[in-house]
């Protein structure tokens, strides 16, 4: 005979870690729940899907400022917890798939990408740093891309797109750890590599 409040219980440890599992998201905010949220398969999206960004030409524009526009073209695109391509992007996969578009390989993960290039300071920020946050633990859990005038571009999971935002607002100023500069090659040396 199977009993009921056992039943219950299992049920209820089952949420309980499926909602420790979307919490260790990169999160921007304490809402861990990417939105919109997934819909069980076959059910249609109420929203529509956005479209397909323009990457603007690379040889229009220096590469800092390139990388940056390339950063925005994603405004919009939704949130997705592990996603590192426009179908969806947490925020490591999004910094990690901008700059792999000019020829830069990061790590996956915002703590492995906060070892990557050189160090910078606040009032040293330039287009195209990198940006990290302490949003879950001591050290960097959410990372953005510098855009100019105290903004920055991300992939947080709080509204479920991405987004630009100030860096010194009070939640995101707070939470400041850190920047790096990655040196982006120029075109000849891309191609003298390739």
């Amino acid at each position: 005979m199977i009993d009921v409040r056992q039943s219950v219980r299992y049920a209820i440890v089952i949420a309980l870690v499926a909602t420790a599992a979307l919490a260790s998201a990169c999160a921007s905010s304490g809402a861990a729940r990417p939105r919109p949220f997934p819909l069980p398969a076959g059910t249609p999206n109420p929203e529509p899907a956005p479209p397909t960004p323009a990457v603007p030409p690379r040889a229009t524009l220096p590469r800092e400022q390139a990388l940056v526009a390339t950063a925005l073209s994603f405004q919009g695109t939704p949130y997705r917890n592990g996603g590192s391509d426009p179908t969806g992007f947490d925020c490591s996969g999004f910094t990690q798939w901008v700059f792999a578009q000019y020829g830069i390989a990061l790590p996956r993960e915002a703590a492995q990408q906060f070892e990557v290039g050189e160090k910078v300071k606040e009032d040293a920020l330039k287009p195209g740093d990198l940006v990290f946050f302490r949003t879950e633990s001591r050290g960097p859990s959410h990372v953005g891309i510098f855009v100019a005038d105290d903004q920055f571009v991300h992939a947080p999971s709080s509204r479920g797109v991405v987004r630009v935002e100030f860096v010194s607002s009070p939640y995101w100023s707070r939470r400041f750890l850190g920047a790096r500069r990655v040196p982006l090659q120029h075109e000849s040396e891309v191609a003298a590599t390739h």
